[in-house]
């Protein structure tokens, strides 16, 4: 699958996420304190709440429904109620633009 433009680097704060849906998916993009960015599923695996309503500190989302809590850059579920890790999608920057392999 090729690279998928997902929005506009200035689309983000840094320490931040997004919404970016594609096909009948909802994924998250971050903008990380360490001027990266990442992607993962958009939906918690505890209770299918939208990633994008929670809250970024350092390098991780909060989910807001029931505050698990996952890293960002890994998937890796850090917290309960949140058991499982959510899967993450490589990224790349080109012209201001913030590019998703979701292969």
């Amino acid at each position: 699958m090729p690279w998928i433009d997902a929005c506009a680097t200035d689309d983000i704060d840094e320490e931040d996420v997004i919404r970016f849906d594609h096909g009948a998916k909802s994924y998250a993009i971050y903008h990380g304190v360490d001027g990266e960015f990442y992607c993962t599923d958009g939906i918690c695996t505890h209770e299918h709440a939208h990633l994008s309503e929670g809250l970024v500190l350092d390098f991780e989302i909060e989910c807001p429904k029931h505050n698990g809590l996952f890293d960002y850059r890994t998937g890796k579920a850090k917290r309960a109620p949140v058991c499982v890790d959510l899967v993450t999608y490589p990224t790349k920057v080109e012209t201001g633009r913030v590019l998703v392999d979701l292969s």
